[in-house]
């Protein structure tokens, strides 16, 4: 690969990550007055408009029918567009709740859970190192539980759903935009219930007064479709080791957000649970990076 593809593919990978890092500003820009769940049920209406868009331009209406006609295929579908509707309406929720620091300590854990489904679901063995990352990132959560008295119950769920979302995909043989699009496609009917709900109860804010608003829910679509399609451009350019490292950004600006911007407390227990998902961070990446020099001379 040329440098120029190179480059391009660190050019979207920064600019998938980035965007992701920054969605706790743009739904607290939305404002308090627009609940979690009709933001949710945006996120997912313009996000079929999008992606529906995107099918018909790049002509990919025939994957869409192939995976259609497959009911396995469709019922795994389904299962993983619950597990990301899940999880898109907890992260939505753990931002307006004033909960971004979970959030981020969710996405900090999530590819060390990665590891522990690989050696239940697909018998990968565990290397040393990582092995020493999983229980110092288990030790991380149970000081917070016993020692502070607190569940990290946000950041749980957040790498929960997300790591089986990822299990069942990579089960599947189907790319992520087709995937995504089907998985929207699915979600769409009760999205539009719900919506018609907030409407009825007189509780939805779309189209109401604010214009601002108007635009910032229509682009929960654009903040859907847009770094997937960056992800794409990048996870085909560059080597997992280095995508799997950029990965770290997201849940880094979700942290600077949450204490900076945002002021919420980083106090004593949040010092220990990081401290020691970061230390086994630090190790799992080692060992991903000597692992992949191994296999390079070899």
């Amino acid at each position: 690969m040329d440098k120029r593809e190179h480059s391009a593919g660190l050019l979207a990978a920064l600019g998938c990550f980035s965007m992701w890092g920054v969605m706790p500003i743009y739904f607290h820009l939305i404002g308090p007055s627009v609940s979690p769940w009709e933001i949710l049920t945006q996120r997912m209406v313009w996000a079929a408009v999008l992606l529906t868009l995107f099918v018909l331009i790049t002509r990919r209406h025939e994957r869409v029918m192939a995976i259609v006609r497959q009911p396995r295929l469709l019922l795994a579908l389904t299962a993983s567009a619950l597990l990301i509707s899940c999880n898109w309406g907890l992260f939505i929720w753990a931002v307006s709740s004033h909960h971004v620091l979970q959030a981020s300590l969710g996405y900090y854990i999530n590819p060390l859970l990665n590891v522990v489904l690989g050696l239940i679901f697909f018998r990968e063995r565990l290397r040393p190192l990582q092995m020493v990352a999983v229980l110092l990132a288990a030790a991380g959560v149970m000081i917070m539980v016993v020692g502070f008295g607190r569940v990290p119950w946000v950041s749980l769920m957040l790498a929960g759903t997300f790591g089986i979302y990822g299990l069942i995909r990579k089960r599947i043989a189907v790319d992520s935009i087709t995937g995504l699009y089907i998985e929207t496609m699915l979600l769409l009917p009760f999205a539009l219930l719900w919506l018609g709900g907030l409407y009825f109860q007189q509780q939805a804010v779309f189209l109401q007064g604010s214009v601002r608003t108007d635009v910032l829910l229509i682009g929960c679509g654009l903040i859907t479709v847009l770094p997937l399609v960056l992800f794409t451009m990048g996870a085909r350019r560059l080597k997992l080791g280095t995508l799997g490292l950029m990965q770290y950004l997201t849940p880094t600006l979700h942290l600077l957000t949450g204490v900076f911007l945002f002021g919420e407390p980083f106090n004593q227990a949040s010092l220990v649970t990081f401290g020691c998902i970061w230390a086994g961070l630090v190790l799992y990446t080692v060992d991903t990076l000597r692992a992949q020099r191994q296999v390079s001379s070899a």
